[in-house]
């Protein structure tokens, strides 16, 4: 059996990396300081959508991920969060930057948001690997927001042994989209059969079909019950994630 604290933490992105790096480095600060050991910020952490993506855009190695890298080996914690790099086509890719003492890793979002009116795959280029990390010896898969609308990614990622998966986002509102994100989120948990804990960016008013985010941020159980979600605006969700309810889960009911 394996506890993990983790956190969640719900902000808001503007257009100017530099100022979210700010706002970032802030909330890693203060989820560690209340004891979190893994902590999630939303997808595009770096700029919110409807900015310039390719006039932000940095490879892995360049300021905005270097400031996070500081941030959680100063803080003593792994932290994941949505940032975008160059491409070899032109477009971006929307990637989760995983770092922290003794880890490293990255995914690109596989599946892009073509739908509701939204384009991004005009801008941003799809992965195509799957990817877990350790964490002492929890493994954790990582998806990206439109991601939750792929069951099969997530019951691929319960097979590589993933016992939590985390997922940061930027929802796009809109008419029965809170609902689709608890339905969504609940789900991809039940069907990997591990701990799902999706961060949202904080509720933006929608402009235009740019996603900017809903709030709602959630910890779901391995049976896809809601164990504890976050309400519209700016906080932080604390949490403890025990990795003997994923295997007395899979043991009980061995869909995988």
């Amino acid at each position: 059996m394996t506890v993990v604290h983790v956190a969640a933490a719900q902000i808001s992105s503007g257009p100017d990396p530099v100022a979210n790096l700010a706002t970032a480095t802030g909330a890693v600060r203060d989820a560690a300081a209340g004891g979190a050991e893994l902590i999630i910020l939303p997808e595009a952490t770096s700029a919110c959508f409807g900015t310039d993506l390719g006039s932000i855009a940095e490879p892995l190695d360049g300021p905005f991920a270097t400031g996070l890298r500081k941030a959680a080996a100063d803080a003593g914690v792994v932290v994941v969060a949505g940032l975008f790099e160059p491409s070899e086509d032109g477009r971006v890719y929307n990637t989760l930057l995983v770092t922290g003492p003794g880890v490293e890793a990255s995914y690109r979002k596989i599946h892009l948001y073509d739908a509701f009116g939204s384009r991004e795959s005009d801008t941003v280029a799809p992965g195509k690997d799957l990817v877990t990390f350790a964490l002492r010896d929890v493994t954790i898969g990582l998806a990206t927001c439109y991601d939750l609308r792929f069951a099969d990614q997530f019951t691929a990622l319960g097979r590589l042994g993933a016992e939590l998966i985390v997922v940061p986002a930027s929802w796009g509102a809109g008419p029965g989209k809170e609902e689709q994100w608890d339905l969504l989120t609940r789900a991809r948990a039940a069907d990997a059969q591990a701990w799902l804990l999706a961060c949202d960016q904080a509720y933006v008013p929608p402009v235009g079909t740019d996603p900017l985010g809903i709030g709602r941020s959630s910890l779901t159980t391995p049976l896809g019950q809601s164990h504890t979600r976050l309400g519209a605006g700016t906080e932080t969700l604390h949490a403890v994630v025990d990795t003997a309810v994923v295997a007395a889960v899979r043991a009980r009911v061995p869909i995988l």
